[in-house]
């Protein structure tokens, strides 16, 4: 397909914006390859003056940590395998007529993927590389330094699978609470041209604006006596709410819940009316045409609403911070843990694997849905 003439560049412009791309491609991609080197070396490797230090690893080397050509050659076969197979294999299996079938079918092609991967790199790699290290001589020495004790302590010795549960758990009932309200709520809003409409979203964007350490010292009292305020209802049973995962999805939900309801309202206005009121006359009730009419068409705008209210949770730490004690917290604050007074270099590349760990799992994420939130955010970004 040719471009017409009107709409070609001009070379000069053309390598000016390829050269662009690759000087912000790169400026936003070294901290995150930075720190992945960092965090599978030594302490003195990793904070060394020289860049090749940090890169090769030289005394995590001598230390006896370090992988061979052959190690490095089958790793990286491991990784292109497994994109491969997640790529041809698992994704076209993501079937289903319903939303609640389609998550089910992509949490499934994640555990898959991932199952793959932790086979393949931690199981066969070892297997197949001990004996070709020993019987290829120069080939299978080590020549660049690596290390996974950090990551262990991080894991094993630190708990850090804690954090990760409790992570999940915050994340899980943001993005459920905000989806369910914010897909009922926008459809709704988006349906209705009443005045009362407009001034709820104007106060839901009030809401957003506002400080969210302003909406945790209001909920704060609340969260400190909620045992008090409780104990009519559940008894001697009643909860203290501060210091639990609760607390920080009831605020977490206040402060999302304008973005989704304003996100998916506009994704919902983007849908005619037209399949409504024909679903209407095929005898489906509001929520029944809702349901099985409009939902489906929706599916990339929730996927699109639902990643960023995931990202707010996960990434979260203000909130989580002030509401959690220290055995609840989350995997961000745990993190910002490991620097005190008495940190060592040790616990700092510790810290940095422990952030590596934490952004393996969003590249993940991405990954998966990517052609869902690019189709969810041109669908929202234009109305039929």
């Amino acid at each position: 397909m040719s471009i017409p003439q009107a709409m070609r560049q001009p070379p000069s412009l053309k390598l000016a914006s390829n050269l662009f791309l690759l000087f912000w491609l790169i400026l936003a991609a070294f901290p995150l390859v930075w720190i992945l080197a960092m965090s599978f070396k030594s302490p003195v490797d990793a904070f060394s003056a020289s860049a090749w230090d940090v890169l090769r690893g030289p005394r995590t080397l001598s230390d006896g940590h370090g992988l061979s050509v052959v190690d490095i050659v089958l790793g990286v076969a491991v990784i292109w395998l497994s994109i491969k197979a997640g790529t041809r294999w698992l994704v076209p299996m993501a079937a289903g007529e319903g939303t609640l079938q389609r998550i089910f079918s992509w949490a499934v092609i994640a555990l898959g993927f991932a199952l793959l991967f932790i086979i393949g790199f931690f199981v066969i790699v070892p297997w197949v590389a001990g004996p070709l290290n020993a019987s290829l001589g120069p080939l299978g020495r080590p020549v660049l330094g690596l290390t996974t004790q950090h990551y262990e302590s991080v894991w094993i010795d630190n708990a850090f699978y804690e954090n990760l549960q409790n992570s999940m758990i915050v994340t899980f009932g943001v993005v459920t609470v905000s989806l369910t309200v914010g897909t009922l709520a926008g459809y709704g809003l988006a349906r209705s041209g009443s005045t009362l409409a407009f001034w709820i979203l104007i106060i839901a964007l009030i809401f957003r604006a506002l400080p969210h350490s302003v909406l945790v010292a209001g909920y704060l009292p609340v969260f400190i006596n909620s045992a008090e305020i409780l104990r009519p209802i559940l008894g001697d049973n009643a909860p203290t709410l501060y210091g639990q995962p609760l607390a920080v999805i009831a605020v977490l939900v206040s402060i999302n819940q304008p973005f989704t309801i304003w996100m998916l309202r506009s994704f919902f206005q983007s849908i005619p009316v037209d399949l409504d009121e024909s679903a209407r006359v095929d005898g489906c009730t509001h929520f029944q045409a809702f349901r099985w009419v409009i939902m489906p068409v929706m599916w990339p705008g929730v996927i699109t609403t639902g990643l960023f209210s995931f990202l707010l949770a996960y990434n979260d730490f203000l909130v989580a911070s002030l509401l959690l004690d220290a055995s609840n917290q989350t995997m961000v604050p745990a993190i910002v843990g490991y620097f005190n007074r008495e940190t060592t270099t040790t616990d700092q590349v510790e810290a940095i694997a422990a952030a590596v760990s934490i952004t393996a799992p969003l590249f993940l994420l991405v990954m998966i849905f990517q052609r869902q939130i690019v189709s969810g955010l041109t669908a929202g970004a234009v109305k039929g």
